[in-house]
């Protein structure tokens, strides 16, 4: 039933004539080719131990094909200069259906144009497929949805809603009710 696509590692990913980057799994070393500094630029947030690192990077591997992490490293300089990652969702309905939830995408800021974003998400879709999801969703900023629409997704509806557990008012509200 699943039709996965193998996604290379880092030692299976070449890039092919003319290609500057490789689209492949995120790896440990990758802490060191600037993959946590690529995801501040989508979220700033307070840097990672190797061992918070390798800790989670385990944990994800785990999962196996229910979580995949993929990163666009630059064959010439070995930094990553993209990543995105698809989440499967198990559900009851839809005969105990799969949804695949994209998540986690950016591009450095000094590759982009360069159809990256295009090729991650591409690659992050054909995953989700091959794990027999239904469809693929996702949330994102008013800004982003022509480029997703380029990647092949349509605007559904405005229903995205937001709670942080730990960020005013969410938290404040959340503790005096409960």
């Amino acid at each position: 039933m699943e039709k996965e696509k193998p996604i290379p590692t880092a030692a299976e990913a070449v890039a092919g004539d003319g290609e500057a980057y490789r689209i492949r799994k995120v790896e440990l070393a990758d802490i060191t080719k600037g993959f946590m500094d690529l995801l501040n630029q989508l979220s700033p947030s307070p840097p990672l131990t190797e061992e918070a690192f390798r800790a989670r990077f385990e944990e994800l591997a785990a999962l196996g094909g229910d979580h995949l992490v993929l990163v666009a490293e630059d064959a010439a300089t070995g930094r990553i200069a993209a990543a995105g990652a698809v989440l499967v969702e198990r559900k009851f309905i839809r005969r105990c259906g799969r949804v695949g939830h994209v998540e986690d995408v950016v591009v450095d800021a000094a590759a982009r144009g360069r159809g990256l974003g295009e090729r991650v998400v591409r690659r992050l879709v054909e995953h989700a497929e091959g794990r027999g999801c239904y469809k693929v969703i996702l949330n994102c900023t008013p800004e982003l949805t022509g480029f997703y629409a380029k990647c092949g997704f349509v605007e559904k509806n405005a229903g995205h809603y937001l709670l942080c557990f730990h960020t005013k008012p969410y938290y404040f509200i959340l503790r005096k009710n409960w």
